[in-house]
């Protein structure tokens, strides 16, 4: 079988979406939909795995309008591109619970995340946690989605659904019924860390605003937060050589460049030599001028509840008119009756 080349990507509507999660992920997807049909997707069923989203639902339901705001802001297009949230397609669940029981728990244990995530008191953790990568997978496979842009941190989770993927196959004597994902890399040039240590990547769940640009940021406190980002005492490098231990120089360099569409040397030519207070200014005015429009287009999409569940509505009708025949397919492989 020759699968439809198709692109499946989403963001947990938990915090505030920020820098990172614009030049990482939203501006490719951006790009994406130009290239191939594609679907972008708020994963609130993940959301409730951790203490973040579980038992808040007028902040979750929040969250999501906020989340959606900014992939339409960011410019992903509902009309072309369904945009839609995992709790209104249920079959993201029912494909999820048939993978629970493709899955293996050695699988789940090597799953470096769920460490990380649930931290020396991993018996307090959701079964939700342990199991999100089974979730991920369904998310992917429901569509059979041949394209996924992940980050670094989340390629552990993708080759998971890709074994998950061969053994239903295999299992179930459909050598070619869900294809093997293939990663999407994305943020290696734009990987965005904290402003306020650039050994750390920018996170929702810092608990230092400071440490983030958040795309609600009003230009104000763009300017703020850039003036105040931690910088080093020496000039800015003139080569990129000049860049070794200085986490914080190459992290506003970075984003300059990605911000401006600037290759990198060329942005250190550009300052090269300068104090970081004239750099700030002018990576202020810069970020302010790329991130504003966005920011003006969320507050108008979320002064109208109503328009950004209308489209959320549309895209989960769209992407299920996609799983559902899919699941109705699997339920009879597995030998459920319909």
């Amino acid at each position: 079988m020759t699968h439809t080349p198709l692109v499946l990507s989403g963001m947990q509507p938990t915090n505030t979406l920020h820098l990172g999660n614009y030049l990482g992920a939203l501006k490719n997807w951006v790009r994406m939909q130009e290239e191939m049909p594609c679907l972008f997707c708020v994963v609130d069923m993940h959301a409730i795995t951790a203490d973040a989203g579980y038992g808040k639902p007028a902040e979750l339901a929040q969250s999501i309008r906020e989340v959606t705001a900014a992939y339409i802001a960011a410019g992903v297009d509902p009309k072309r591109t369904p945009i839609f949230n995992q709790g209104q397609v249920p079959e993201h669940a029912e494909l999820a619970w048939v993978f629970n029981c493709v899955a293996r728990l050695g699988w789940l244990d090597r799953m470096t995340q769920f460490k990380e995530k649930s931290g020396k008191h991993k018996e307090r953790a959701s079964v939700g946690l342990y199991t999100y990568p089974v979730l991920m997978a369904a998310d992917i496979l429901v569509y059979r989605a041949t394209h996924v842009p992940v980050g670094e941190d989340q390629k552990q989770h993708l080759e998971l659904a890709r074994d998950i993927a061969a053994k239903f196959n295999n299992d179930f004597g459909a050598p070619d019924f869900f294809p093997q994902p293939e990663p999407v890399i994305t943020g290696t040039a734009t990987r965005v860390m904290s402003l306020r240590d650039g050994t750390k990547k920018m996170s929702k769940s810092d608990e230092s605003d400071a440490s983030r640009i958040n795309l609600t940021d009003d230009a104000e406190t763009i300017a703020s937060k850039i003036k105040r980002a931690k910088t080093d005492p020496l000039p800015l490098p003139a080569s990129k050589d000049e860049l070794k231990d200085r986490p914080e120089a190459e992290n506003l360099l970075n984003i300059y460049a990605a911000l401006a569409e600037q290759d990198r040397d060329a942005v250190i030519a550009q300052f090269a030599g300068q104090q970081f207070s004239g750099f700030k200014t002018a990576l202020a005015d810069l970020t302010v001028a790329r991130l504003e429009p966005i920011n003006k287009e969320m507050r108008r999409l979320l002064g109208d509840p109503g328009e950004i569940d209308n489209i959320l509505r549309s895209g989960a009708s769209r992407a299920r008119a996609i799983a559902t025949p899919i699941m109705d397919e699997v339920k009879k492989r597995v030998g459920f009756i319909s």
